[in-house]
């Protein structure tokens, strides 16, 4: 492609990444360009689901199947999405197709070999929900240890019952706690940096990560995975799931911690030993659990972690914020045009 070529630009979305955020970022860093854009929105999150695995196709979470978008990607040159599932068979329909844009930050559902082997460049969008992330675990996590959820319940009830103010069912400051962040990249890292202020402690494990000025600055501190749940009264995770980090969390590692501790989670649900949580919540090994993510996912509805009182549950929506729309497409948007000129992209996927 060169910049004077007609393009035509298909944005596949859906009720979280809407495709009019796409097209505002990518009018404003293409102006000046003869674009034509094709949309599509999905029904997901609400009225369709995203498939997690697939025995027969190379990738996952996504939705529909390759075959149904066949015909949206026959004419285009750049794909932007965020579930649609582009395997193999998808470029045999897609003569034109030279850049894929994927508003996620691992892009699972591209079948990136094939990608490559179509000489088709695959960008997406790492950290676009870390500030999101990061957030909503704080929220959580002090929704647990503060009886935030239980005092709402409680007051819509009706009945306004004390009990929450009882020495025996108050919780902690969390100028009192050590945190342990599992995983320390975008995420994790903004965890500390908003932790930091309550005046926590913060003790972090990741084999990957080495500690910077600021991080010394703020009193982090890197230690092994094993000392880190041995320690921390709030261990939480943030990992990728990988081979080596698929039920990290074990039974045998839950029965580490320090008594009386609490774990939070808003990575995958893969990382986690649910079985084992459960038996330590049960026991009150664990005094509580902030959980906004599964496995399997949805948890069935009569799961008995569900019903215990000693956890704040949410339906995997720590990444769902307006602003990691916005910044999904402006990321996008840039590679894009800095594709079109000639340029390197900041962000393709490896």
């Amino acid at each position: 492609m060169t910049g004077t070529d007609p393009l035509i630009i298909g944005i596949i979305g859906d009720g979280f990444m809407n495709p009019s955020f796409f097209r505002k970022a990518l009018e404003e860093k293409l102006a000046g360009r003869q674009v034509t854009y094709k949309e599509m929105e999905l029904g997901w999150p609400l009225s369709v689901k995203s498939t997690k695995k697939d025995p027969v196709l190379p990738i996952g979470e996504f939705v529909g199947r390759p075959e149904d978008y066949f015909e949206f990607l026959s004419d285009i040159d750049i794909l932007v999405t965020h579930l649609a599932p582009i395997t193999a068979a998808s470029f045999d329909h897609a003569p034109r197709l030279k850049v894929i844009g994927v508003a996620r930050g691992g892009p699972i559902n591209i079948e990136r070999a094939a990608a490559a082997e179509r000489g088709v460049t695959v960008v997406n969008t790492p950290g676009r929900n870390a500030s999101a992330v990061a957030e909503f675990t704080i929220g959580s996590l002090l929704a647990e240890t503060r009886n935030l959820i239980r005092g709402h319940l409680n007051v819509v009830s009706g009945e306004f019952r004390r009990e929450f103010y009882h020495i025996d069912h108050v919780g902690p400051e969390l100028g009192e706690l050590t945190l342990g962040i599992v995983g320390y990249g975008d995420i994790g890292t903004r965890v500390a940096r908003l932790a930091a202020p309550f005046g926590c402690r913060i003790i972090v494990s990741d084999p990957f990560k080495q500690l910077t000025d600021e991080d010394r600055a703020l009193g982090v501190t890197k230690v092994e995975l094993d000392d880190l749940l041995a320690t921390a009264d709030v261990v939480t995770l943030h990992p990728r799931v990988t081979p080596e980090t698929r039920g990290m969390i074990s039974r045998e590692r839950i029965e580490r911690m320090k008594k009386g501790a609490y774990i939070v989670n808003t990575t995958r649900g893969e990382v986690l030993d649910y079985e084992a949580l459960y038996d330590a919540l049960k026991s009150g090994h664990l005094a509580g659990a902030a959980l906004d993510t599964f496995d399997p996912e949805p948890p069935p509805a009569d799961w008995p972690l569900l019903k215990l009182p000693n956890v704040t549950l949410s339906p995997h929506i720590a990444g769902a914020s307006r602003y990691s729309v916005s910044k999904a497409a402006n990321m996008i948007a840039a590679d894009v045009a800095s594709i079109l000129d000639g340029k390197q992209p900041l962000y393709s996927a490896r």
